[in-house]
């Protein structure tokens, strides 16, 4: 098949996804940042507020009777965010705050549960009481600081479920704009072409008539063939944008004549074959001047890759339930990179065109039959393979 080369219209939209792409990881990346940053710093004012709170817990605890303990009292009873636990020397709780009681007289475990996993997170503040008595502050993150740690992953989410959103209803207005646009292009098309086509066909009839017998028998009928080929044509525009029937066809004939067809219009240098098991039947439910499309387009590319001298090898055969087309050739290849990308619309290594024949193509295979279409293998200059899978 033929090496595909990105243009400049399909590499501005894969560049234009790239820096979207970029800008969306900057945001996210400095939005963490900054989030940590500030989590750090609350974190650190939540320590010191801990650390405040045992101090007023110690004077509390050993103040003398004459002493104004209501100060003490609220600093202690100010702290509404950070829940505390504490304890005394045998791990037993003497006081908490900001705990869930409800819980608590739920779960006769739940402090201690609490408490192993609070020890992980923070070092518990130690409140020496006397010489060997000690008492313990057991602190957890606020609500607040908890809910920042997450913050930048909820915006994150809500950033790429925004852009998403965006993305597709981007995407399918801009596909129904375009399959409207192509649409009324092919049914424009075929309006064109019947007239000349009509044309045509009566000089035929002149020609025959006033030309040397011998010459006609020998032109006329190639000259019929190429109307032939051009009414098909026709007919394959007029039934874009509509719902092709399918009908139960033997491709062997089908592909046969059009392998007879491109063989006397290419050069002798091309060696064709067409390869398939004589006893076994290749039929399938297709749209025949669709298929047919489909099949042109492939062998277009293999004899624009091999530049007129080379194999083409077209293949039928059956695998679990499905029958395979295989087109085949020797040219230039594709790189493995693109793959799936020629089949975009716009991607085309040639000067002209649209870059639209291979991706309508599997639109008519994908949407239409059902199937689907792959670059199966490309070894430049050895192998090239592109499949078509039916059911059968």
């Amino acid at each position: 098949m033929i090496r595909i080369k990105s243009n400049s219209v399909y590499e501005s939209k894969e560049n234009w996804k790239i820096a979207l792409i970029i800008f969306l990881i900057f945001i996210v990346i400095g939005s963490i940042l900054y989030t940590n940053y500030l989590a750090e710093n609350l974190a650190k004012e939540e320590r010191k507020k801990a650390e405040l709170l045992a101090s007023a817990f110690k004077k509390l605890i050993s103040a003398s009777n004459d002493v104004d303990i209501s100060f003490i009292f609220e600093i202690i009873e100010s702290n509404e965010t950070i829940p505390l636990i504490l304890t005394n020397n045998n791990n037993e709780i003497i006081k908490t705050r900001n705990i869930d009681t409800a819980r608590i007289n739920r779960d006769s475990t739940y402090l201690k549960t609490l408490i192993a996993e609070i020890s992980e997170k923070n070092e518990p503040i130690k409140i020496q009481l006397s010489d060997n008595t000690y008492n313990y502050i057991y602190y957890k993150d606020s609500y607040l600081l908890t809910q920042l740690f997450y913050f930048p992953y909820i915006q994150f989410a809500i950033i790429l479920l925004f852009m998403i959103t965006a993305y597709f209803a981007f995407s399918s207005a801009r596909r129904a704009e375009q399959n409207r646009v192509w649409v009324g292009m092919a049914k424009e098309t075929a309006h064109q072409i019947g007239t000349p086509l009509n044309s045509l066909t009566g000089w035929i009839e002149y020609l025959r008539e006033t030309m040397d017998k011998e010459l006609t028998d020998k032109v006329i009928p190639e000259m019929e063939k190429d109307i032939e080929r051009l009414i098909t044509v026709t007919d394959r525009f007029s039934k874009i944008g509509s719902t092709p029937s399918l009908i139960e066809t033997d491709l062997v004939p089908i592909i046969e004549k059009l392998l007879i067809y491109f063989k006397k219009r290419s050069s002798a240098q091309v060696i064709w074959q067409y390869n398939y098991n004589h006893t076994e039947s290749y039929s399938a439910h297709v749209n025949v001047a669709l298929f047919e499309w489909v099949l042109e387009n492939l062998i277009k590319n293999s004899l624009d890759a091999i530049e007129g001298k080379g194999n083409i090898i077209v293949e039928l055969h059956k695998d679990s339930g499905q029958l395979i087309i295989d087109v085949i050739d020797n040219g230039s290849g594709i790189s493995s990179g693109s793959f799936k990308k020629i089949f975009k619309p716009g991607y085309s290594s040639k000067k002209r065109g649209w870059g639209l024949g291979l991706s309508l193509s599997k639109r008519i295979i994908d949407e239409y039959h059902h199937g689907k279409i792959v670059v199966h293998e490309s070894i430049p200059f050895v192998k090239t393979q592109i499949r078509i899978t039916l059911s059968l």
